[in-house]
């Protein structure tokens, strides 16, 4: 029923628009229209959408997985096995037997961002002419339906779960890797008991001491903690698709008194954006507001990120909390809120949690202990 709703939206938006054929390049994209998603997509897969119908071009290796998934009104099949040598070899024999029925100069939606630019040479060159669909998807997605936002739910529920085991074994001599595997195991077996046959994913990474805490994006290493460390711990877990996000900066043993500083300042920050983000205010003030805590501490020059971007079933979503964004924040929109400090010589700060907008405010889906006191061990 979602899905079906969401293309009867988006091929209104086609008539409107006068355009006659759509091409789904991104997979989040086709997951959020058709319900299918494959793992590896170096053989391309193509969604095409006309206001008659939805259909697939996939690589055959696909068909068994998308005969079960895909919401679609039909498949074209392509192969790479010498015993299919006589059918189609490429995703371009079907795409271009799709568009013969086509007048030349017809409207072709497509994402510019996404679409390779061989692809976008040849639609030019049949003689297409080509619109932008990216935005309107994007449009879409920003708004979360109760489908969407029960999966997020449970998805901060386990990222919870995660995080508790995880920082339960924080220690020094413990690697970054061992760290992480402690809350995965737990994050595994829960899932796997609670939710059978449900599709349960997770990405974590830890970033440990002054250094490697400074770089805000690194994966787990196979370095050990030390006393005085300050730990970054991120945490992305995913539930049929759609992904919460829990992060914390946790201090073991002996930590300086600027750290302690740096860390409690990141958290103010923090509670300030979860504090005001609500529907009816531009996306702008949360991460201004944010920034100015930082800047009456004579911390600004150390933040070098937004504060948040937006979640669901990509890993980082539009659109963004960012100063110059003056879009109007809408129930249904989720977030991030994540003001980060980074100082070299002393180390990076930075808590996240998710949050989803509601009709008069907002509310956290992730919830393990964020303050001070529990984040020192």
């Amino acid at each position: 029923m979602f899905i079906q709703n969401r293309l009867v939206q988006f091929k209104k938006f086609m008539d409107d628009n006068q355009i006659r054929l759509s091409l789904i390049w991104v997979p989040d994209n086709q997951f959020y229209l058709t319900g299918f998603r494959a793992i590896s997509y170096s053989r391309p897969i193509v969604t095409l959408i006309e206001n008659d119908k939805t259909s697939l071009i996939i690589p055959g290796l696909e068909e068994v997985h998308a005969k079960e998934k895909a919401r679609v009104d039909a498949m074209h099949i392509y192969y790479e096995q010498f015993g299919f040598k006589d059918k189609e070899m490429s995703y371009l024999d079907h795409l271009s037997k799709q568009l013969q029925h086509l007048p030349k100069g017809s409207m072709i939606g497509v994402e510019v961002d996404s679409l390779p630019s061989t692809v976008f040479m040849y639609l030019t060159k049949l003689g297409f002419t080509i619109v932008d669909i990216g935005n309107k998807i994007i449009e879409m997605r920003m708004i979360k339906d109760v489908h969407e936002i029960e999966f997020l739910k449970i998805a901060g529920r386990l990222s919870d779960k995660a995080i508790a085991e995880s920082l339960k074994n924080a220690r020094p001599g413990i690697s970054e890797l061992e760290f992480d595997s402690y809350g995965d195991k737990v994050l595994l077996e829960i899932a796997s008991k609670e939710y059978p046959n449900e599709l349960v994913g997770y990405e974590d990474w830890t970033c440990s001491g002054v250094q490697r805490s400074e770089m805000p994006h690194l994966y787990s290493s196979t370095r050990k903690f030390e006393t005085g460390d300050g730990v970054v711990h991120s945490r992305q877990v995913w539930f049929n698709g759609y992904r919460a996000e829990n992060e914390r900066t946790f201090l073991i043993g002996q930590a300086t008194e600027l750290q302690k500083y740096c860390l409690k300042l990141a958290i103010e920050a923090q509670c300030v954006g979860m504090a005001m983000i609500r529907p009816g205010i531009a996306a702008k003030e949360v991460d201004i507001a944010t920034y100015k805590v930082f800047e009456k501490a004579g911390f600004a020059q150390y933040v070098n990120h937004r504060v948040g971007h937006g979640l669901g079933l990509t890993e980082h979503e539009e659109p963004y909390l960012r100063f110059d964004n003056e879009l109007i924040l809408q129930e249904g929109m989720v977030y991030t809120i994540e003001p980060g400090l980074y100082i070299p010589g002393v180390g990076g700060f930075r808590h996240s949690d998710t949050i989803i907008l509601t009709k008069t405010g907002s509310y956290s889906i992730t919830q393990y202990p964020r303050d001070f006191e529990q984040m020192v061990f």
